[in-house]
This record gives structure tokens, C-alpha cells and sequence, in this order.
């Protein structure tokens, strides 16, 4: 190495550790400013699950998507519009910090239905209780599934502003209120021009997540699998038999049951054991790679499946699979579930009616290289073949699968930021939920897309939804240390 060589590296790494020990000075200013904040950014929390949206019951509208505008302005963006749709309105907000990178935010503000006769504590009060052996969490609608993390995140940009620091990155926020009933109008948010053009310019988008178990197991995911939420509905009117209103059950004996014809239409889609799709020429999944499998392998070894029954609340996977083959199943196999079956009388003791009309709830998970408008097209024909019809398939929402690099800035920063926290990540092919990710990995905008942030909760869409606020569990995070891994990952994204 010759001298003047010598000298550069040497004036490198200089700057190099003067720009670490003022970033280790703002998160030391950062964190105090968090504890500062801690009860203001919680009660932020609760009031925000106290104003409920349900997309489903035309339930909180306007009014959630005006409230989240509120609470992004509060948080420092400049610009919060309200974006009007062909279905509920969404929200598009910029923070410009003059900065050199600029991060993308996928939020939503609306929750899950809920039946407050099943919670052990109001679903909208969002109320602090001890939950042993957790700690202290928030029970509420929403409370992880996704205004905690929502909330965390937003509390990180208090903290930053609070402590004085300017804001590491430039930020580009798209919230939705329909992710619940299958994001049927986000099109129409993040692909307006205006949005588009501020996203273009990002590393990529995340969605505040919280990715710890309770055994401290992490995970990144490099995807999400596709979903098509959509009602059969069998009606004697529309199929020309059965009644055209409910009737004596007597009557069966020479009436057609639109119900049990619901029954046989469901029965030629899968399997005898469910488990297997048989709609003809549906679309073919992409086999797990080699890469893929290897995730899998290595997470399967770590995470606990007995942990995993028990929060699932089950004793055993399909066909008695391993450990590692279930989940490999969960990774690569697309589903037909039923979420709920309905038609004729189903409130206490019995009612002998001949239903008129009965209607199947049914979501399909794809996964990579499945299309959710080749899937649809197939379901209708399959039906059609074999003489359903005239049952209607009504799709509510629903999009392709998302898939991102490993080396993409966007997941290296989420890898590196863990490991500034002692955890050393895993890689997960996707996860086996969904989110309208397809928006910013697909055309126009091709972007890494994913969810980050430290943290537990657990319960979404089912009662007594959680997120832990103090936890007693020294593998998972406080919300407080959620909140510093939001702040930490902006900076990492900043580098």
C-alpha cells in the first residue's frame, strides 16, 4: 500500500468512527426521549384501537382514514392526503428530510371483526392487564394485527424529532383501510401518479411487524403468499329449484335444498381430507428451490414446534407430517380454506326450515408463480363443468404473492439491525399470510417489499388479540424496545 492510499483508508475509517459514535450519541438521546414517551406514545396506542374500522361492516368511515392522517402530521409528515377510492378512502403521506434515501411505509388502520362476547375484556378499550408469563399487554382489536407496530413506529418518530436529530431517511407512506376484506381498491392509492412517483425513489417498502416469539426466534421473510377472499352463494331462485324463501323443512321431502347443493359444489374442490386442491387446471404452485428449503431446514430446527402447538392450539399437523415437512407444506402449498358457512337458522335450539339460500366464505392462498385472476377464472370453470353454474362466485378482494431478494438494502438493513439487538435472524421464503405487497414488488414499481420490527403479539382476528407493552420475557422486547428497533432500522436504511 503506498503512502497516499495509506492516508485515505486512515481519513476512512476516522470519519467512519466519528459518524458511528454521533449515531450511538443520537440513540442514547433517542432512547432517553422514548422512555420520555412512553405513556403518551401507549395512550396514542389505545385511542387509536379505540376508533375502529371495519372495511366488512362499513363500520369507522371516513373517520379512520381521516384519523390516520392525523396521526402521520403528528409524527412530522408534511403531507397527509386523505385518497378517496371506489371502495374505502386511504391515505398518503411524505416526510421529506432532506435526506440522501428514502424509505417506502405500507400501513393499514382496519381491523378484523369482532364479537365482544368473546373477548375477557372489551375489544375497543384497549385495556393494560397482566398476562402472565408475558408481562403487561394491551387486549384490543388491532392490537398487533397492526396498529401496535403501526403505533411503535410512529412513536420512533416522535422520539427521533423529540430528541432533536434530524430524520435519517425520507419517508413515503401508503395506508389502506380495506387489508382485511382483501385490499380490492389499493391500486388506486399506490399507483395514482403522485404516489408512484414518490415510491419510485425509495430502497424499498415495509410494514411495521412484530417478528419475535416468545422463544426469541426471529425471522425475515423474502415474501408473502397471494389471497382471493371470495362468497359462493347457492340460492333456489337462482338456480330454478329449491325455495325461493325459506319454508317448512318438511317440505324437504319433495323440495331441493339449495344448502346441500352448496355442500356437493364445496365437496369437488379438494380432496376427501380437504387438504388437496382438486379444481381443474388450476394454476400449478413454483416448487420450494434448494435455497428455499434450506431456510426452512434451518428455522425448523430452531423454532419450537411445541411452542407452535400450543399457540395454534393444535396436536397435530396434516397428515402427521415432521416438524420440517409441515412447515415446508406451509411454505409451498397453495389452500381453499372455508372461513364460515352460512344459511338458514343458527341461533340457539332448533328451527326446522328449508334454507333458500346458503353461502360459503372461502379464502385461497397462492403462492409464487400462482396468479389470483388465473385462479379465480379456474374455480368459476371447474364449477360451470360439472354444473354449479348457477352459483355465484363473488370475489370481495384479493392479490398475486410477493417475493424480494435476500440482498436486497431493504433486508440486509432489517438483518443487520437484529443483529445490533444480539439476534441473529433467519430467512423464511414467505410468509403464509398475505398483504397487498404485490403493489410495490409487481409492474409498475418493482420493489423490495417486507415487514420489520421487534416485538410480540399474538391473536389476530381471533379474541383477546394482544401485544405485549411490558414484557417479563427477556427474549421479547417492551414496546419500548420495539419503538428503538424502528429507530435503529431507519438509521441502518440511512448507511
Amino acid at each position: 500500500m503506498n503512502r497516499k492510499i495509506f492516508f485515505i483508508t486512515i481519513i476512512g475509517v476516522f470519519a467512519w468512527g466519528q459518524l458511528l459514535r454521533a449515531a450511538q450519541d443520537d440513540f442514547a438521546d433517542i432512547k432517553a426521549q422514548i422512555t420520555k414517551q412512553h405513556n403518551e406514545s401507549v395512550k396514542r396506542l389505545q385511542d387509536w384501537i379505540g376508533r375502529v374500522s371495519i372495511a366488512a361492516e362499513n363500520r369507522g368511515y371516513p373517520d379512520g382514514a381521516e384519523y390516520m392522517a392525523k396521526l402521520a402530521r403528528d409524527a412530522g409528515f408534511q403531507q397527509a392526503t386523505v385518497i378517496n377510492t371506489e371502495g374505502k378512502p386511504g391515505v398518503f403521506a411524505k416526510l421529506d428530510a432532506a435526506a440522501s434515501k428514502t424509505v417506502g411505509l405500507y400501513f393499514m388502520y382496519d381491523v378484523k371483526q369482532f364479537d365482544p362476547a368473546e373477548w375477557s375484556s372489551p375489544p375497543t378499550e384497549a385495556r393494560l392487564v397482566d398476562k402472565p408469563p408475558l408481562g403487561k399487554v394491551i387486549i384490543g382489536r388491532g392490537a398487533v394485527n397492526q396498529k401496535g407496530p403501526e403505533a411503535a413506529f410512529l412513536a420512533a418518530l416522535h422520539a427521533i424529532r423529540g430528541a432533536g436529530k434530524k430524520m435519517p431517511v425520507n419517508l413515503v407512506m401508503v395506508a389502506e383501510g380495506e387489508e382485511e376484506i382483501g385490499s380490492p381498491h389499493i391500486k388506486q392509492i399506490a399507483h395514482r401518479p403522485e404516489v408512484q412517483e414518490a415510491l419510485k425513489k425509495s430502497v424499498g417498502v415495509f410494514m411495521p411487524s412484530a417478528e419475535q416469539d416468545l422463544d426469541g426466534v426471529v425471522t425475515v421473510s423474502l415474501g408473502a403468499k397471494g389471497v382471493i377472499e371470495i362468497e359462493l352463494v347457492s340460492s333456489g331462485e337462482k338456480w330454478g329449484r329449491g325455495p325461493a324463501k325459506d319454508v317448512h323443512s318438511s317440505l324437504k321431502a319433495m323440495i331441493d335444498s339449495p344448502a346441500w347443493r352448496l355442500v356437493h359444489a364445496l365437496n369437488t374442490l379438494v380432496s376427501d381430507d380437504g387438504n388437496t386442491i382438486k379444481i381443474d387446471n388450476y394454476p400449478p404452485p413454483r416448487p420450494l428451490s434448494s435455497e428455499e428449503k434450506e431456510m426452512i431446514a434451518n428455522v425448523s430446527k430452531v423454532r419450537s414446534e411445541a411452542q407452535a402447538k400450543k399457540q395454534y392450539s393444535t396436536q397435530h399437523w396434516i397428515d402427521d407430517l415432521s416438524w420440517q415437512q409441515a412447515n415446508e407444506r406451509l411454505e409451498s402449498q397453495p389452500t381453499v380454506n372455508i372461513e364460515g358457512l352460512v344459511g338458514g337458522y343458527t341461533g340457539p335450539g332448533g328451527k326446522t326450515v328449508l334454507p333458500h339460500r346458503a353461502v360459503a366464505k372461502i379464502d385461497m392462498r397462492l403462492v409464487p408463480d400462482m396468479k389470483a385472476m388465473d385462479a379465480l377464472a379456474a374455480l368459476k370453470a371447474h364449477l360451470a363443468k360439472r354444473g354449479f353454474d348457477d352459483i355465484e362466485v363473488n370475489m370481495s378482494g384479493g392479490y398475486d404473492p410477493t417475493s424480494t431478494l435476500a440482498d436486497s438494502p431493504l433486508i440486509k438493513a432489517q438483518v443487520a439491525t437484529y443483529k445490533q439487538f444480539g439476534i441473529d435472524p433467519l430467512l423464511w421464503p414467505r410468509n403464509a399470510g398475505s398483504y397487498p405487497g404485490y403493489v410495490f414488488t409487481g409492474e409498475p414499481l418493482k420493489l423490495a417489499s417486507g415487514h420489520f420490527g421487534l416485538g410480540h403479539g399474538s391473536g389476530a382476528h381471533a379474541p383477546d388479540e394482544y401485544y405485549v407493552i411490558e414484557s417479563t420475557n427477556p427474549k421479547v422486547q417492551s414496546f419500548d424496545g420495539a419503538v428503538m428497533s424502528f429507530v435503529q432500522y431507519l438509521y441502518e436504511l440511512a448507511k
